[in-house]
């Protein structure tokens, strides 16, 4: 019997700041949860957790912008995350945010750990400073042209154009976001800082050993920043009060960098998440070296936080001792819109939350899948999702269950029907989509998403081509018995399948499940919880999959079990949907 394994899912924490957007669903946050479930299925004890990111100067920037304060702003997103991750059915086993005691203790103790082993010094750093507003302006409250690409509006500590990280007062004409002031004085801030050149050894062993199955992308980059760069100290403190306190006397009006805290959360959320199942130490299994050095660490993001998860996080928990390293870091590139990147601020976005209102989740979840940014930027057009759902879902995977399962339920009373002897052609198709388990399985271990994705469709329009060769409609009226053994074959076809694509369209397969008369769930249950701790009440998503029946390997149909009235799975989408939506206001 396959032991299982422990796999923890680390999904990159979004900032509290906006809607988010298609983009980031597919690069970073659809993919966990289609690995996460395929995990589960496979019988593997997988803990995936992230939630919003409650500080950094995002949420200040809009919080001053909008007259509130940076809580008010944190509380509205947090909350819309949950509600859109709920209707879009991502498997949190605890989605939270870094704003509770727990993760401000978590992060306190990495800080303290870091400090005492000698990895973390006290230092001064040049800073740009307006003089307008009379504050420092710490990452975002500065833009510029990015120093390595030149590209404009660039952050000021890192350019989404290049993914480069760089010190503010490297960027090109740069302007404060508080004032629009272009005239900005360098001043001397004292700070501590992360000493990334004691462990610039250990992390480029560690990046050249057996990482072979990590994306091009993600590890090219890595090793090329750490073989050919002098690693230097990391500034991991900001001039701002809104933050993780450092746990220091004499620090007032600092705060720990959210590019320090934030990837924390993935420890710290693992930790909430074992208090709330009241086993305090369960974390362990899944980050301490010395309970279970087998675990697997995944952290899903996308390609701007590759610096951050394949670099500076390994490098944390390196320093700190005795935690897990990350097996694998998923990174995606970037999905576009219209040949141009989302923004927010220009009102070009699809906000998630508003068009699940309008279109079914697994519509969703297929279409972001098919054009996944896995290796390069992709393009994402009405036209080319209407295409997607309609000649692909709807026309291919959709109308082969519809017609079996309406032909079967029509002729054989509601049941499946006996089946008689198999011929070749039968048993051959079988084997067929039964070796599905074993090939599209293997993309899903790899992270190859969309790969799997397209050798399921290819299996389901085999499944077409064989109904469409047997035609048991035909047949029905000169052999029933032959027509019975292929419509029976059929459905066991589809029975299989719709375990194949149950990680991409879990909504649709629990209903396909139903149909075929089965009275077990797939997947468990989403739900929320109010938390309370020391610094108030906070909002969680979380995921019981105790009752989850879904396995990945091929049940076998029972003959005479009773079939549910099919209805269509999924919803065709009218002709001038492309049109009406690029016309529509974008949310943000």
């Amino acid at each position: 019997m396959k032991q299982k394994r422990k796999i923890l899912v680390g999904v990159a924490w979004p900032y509290a700041n906006g809607e988010q957007h298609i983009g980031h669903i597919a690069g970073a946050y659809l993919p966990p949860d289609i690995f996460a479930r395929f995990q589960r299925m496979c019988g593997d004890d997988v803990l995936m957790v992230s939630g919003s990111d409650s500080h950094g100067t995002p949420i200040t920037v809009r919080a001053e912008e909008e007259g509130l304060n940076p809580a008010e702003i944190v509380n509205r997103f947090h909350a819309q995350f949950v509600e859109s991750y709920m209707k879009l059915g991502l498997t949190f086993d605890l989605f939270t945010h870094t704003d509770t005691q727990n993760h401000w203790e978590v992060t306190q103790e990495f800080f303290s750990s870091h400090l005492e082993k000698g990895y973390i010094y006290q230092g001064t750093q040049e800073q740009l400073y307006d003089s307008q507003a009379s504050r420092f302006l710490p990452d975002r409250y500065v833009e510029g042209r990015c120093p390595f690409c030149d590209a404009d509006e660039a952050r000021g500590d890192q350019c989404d154009a290049c993914g480069q990280t760089y010190d503010a007062v490297k960027l090109k004409s740069p302007r404060s976001r508080i004032t629009g002031s272009t005239d900005l004085e360098i001043r001397q801030t004292e700070h501590f800082f992360l000493d990334l050149a004691k462990l610039q050894e250990r992390l480029l062993s560690w990046l050249q050993d057996g990482k072979s199955h990590w994306r091009s992308n993600v590890i090219h980059f890595a090793r090329t920043q750490v073989e050919q760069i002098e690693l230097r100290g990391r500034p991991i403190t900001l001039d701002m009060d809104w933050g993780v306190s450092i746990p220091l006397p004499d620090t007032d009006g600092k705060c720990l960098y959210v590019c320090y805290d934030a990837v924390i959360g993935y420890v710290s959320a693992a930790k909430e998440w074992a208090q709330l199942e009241n086993d305090p130490e369960a974390w362990r299994q899944w980050w301490d070296v010395q309970t279970n050095s087998s675990a697997r660490i995944y952290n899903f993001i996308g390609k701007d936080n590759i610096p951050f998860h394949a670099m500076m996080w390994p490098a944390m928990l390196m320093a700190h001792e005795g935690m897990n390293l990350p097996y694998d870091v998923p990174s995606n590139e970037y999905l576009n819109m219209y040949g141009r990147k989302f923004s927010k601020s220009q009102g070009h976005i699809i906000g998630i939350l508003d068009v699940l209102q309008r279109y079914e989740p697994d519509s969703w979840r297929y279409a972001l899948t098919a054009i996944a940014p896995e290796s390069s930027d992709v393009d994402f057009t009405w036209d080319d999702f209407v295409e997607r759902v309609n000649n692909e879902l709807v026309a291919n995977w959709g109308n082969l269950v519809n017609r079996v399962l309406g032909f079967a339920y029509k002729r054989w009373d509601g049941m499946v029907p006996e089946p008689g002897g198999f011929e070749a052609r039968d048993e051959a198709f079988l084997d067929e989509v039964k070796e599905g388990f074993r090939t599209v399985g293997a993309l899903y271990e790899q992270v190859k998403l969309k790969a799997a994705m397209n050798e399921a469709r290819k299996l389901s329009q085999r499944a077409n081509q064989y109904v469409h060769d047997t035609e048991p409609w035909k047949t029905v009226k000169k052999n029933p018995q032959r027509a019975a053994t292929s419509v029976y074959v059929a459905i066991q076809a589809i029975d299989w399948l719709k375990m194949l694509w149950a990680p991409i369209l879990p909504h649709t397969s629990q209903r396909l499940h139903e149909y075929l008369g089965y009275n077990t769930a797939l997947f468990g249950r989403q739900y929320t919880q109010n938390v309370e701790d020391e610094r108030g009440t906070h909002l969680v998503l979380r995921y019981d999959h105790s009752g989850a029946t879904g396995k990945w390997e091929p049940g076998t149909l029972r003959p005479g079990q009773g079939l549910l009235k099919p209805e269509p799975l999924f919803l065709k989408l009218e002709e001038g949907v492309a049109e009406q939506e690029t016309q529509l206001p974008k949310s943000g």
